[in-house]
């Protein structure tokens, strides 16, 4: 089965030790996360998280715990991380990633997804693809989480959906 790799999140804002949303192991996942992407040649889709222009509904109240984040889609912090610079990113206001237009750059294929972070938006993301149908294998060394334990116990939930979903290292997602 043809496989795409999605790239979750490895963006300004998580990457930098200054930021609110920093997660502590973004730097440690780039190179895996590198050599997934150089495997899967033309079939990696990188995401952002954006802000929306204007916050409706509980998102509001989100945005009010960290107004930092009510940016533009271009400013800095929203910008992947280097050395990751592809031509176009699924983006989407949301946690989760899988929307209409990662539906169709997926098709019918499965979905292998690396990084940030672990028990946000990766978890958002690979919950909906499998309720969605998706053939869905979680990167769990090319991942971060807002912390080791959130990391662990994000994985954790993700196992309880086999066979839709499934827990794999880069070596073992690289070896198939």
């Amino acid at each position: 089965m043809k496989r795409i790799l999605a790239v979750i999140d490895l963006q300004n804002v998580f990457a930098d030790p200054a930021s609110p949303w920093f997660t502590p192991r973004f730097h440690e996942v780039v190179p895996r996360i590198h050599r997934l992407a150089t495997a899967f040649g033309d079939d990696v889709v990188f995401t952002r998280f954006i802000a929306p222009p204007r916050p409706e509904g509980a998102w509001r109240r989100y945005y009010e715990q960290w107004p930092f984040a009510l940016q533009p889609p271009d400013a800095p912090l929203y910008q992947l991380a280097a050395p990751f610079q592809p031509l176009s990113t699924v983006d989407a206001t949301t946690f989760g990633k899988w929307n209409p237009r990662m539906a169709t750059r997926v098709g019918g294929a499965g979905l292998v997804l690396a990084g940030v972070s672990t028990d946000c938006c990766v978890l958002s993301t690979a919950l909906a693809a499998a309720d969605a149908g998706v053939a869905v294998t979680v990167v769990s060394d090319a991942c971060a989480g807002a912390d080791d334990e959130s990391h662990a116990k994000a994985l954790d939930i993700m196992r309880l959906y086999a066979p839709l979903v499934q827990v794999a290292t880069t070596e073992e997602v690289l070896a198939k």
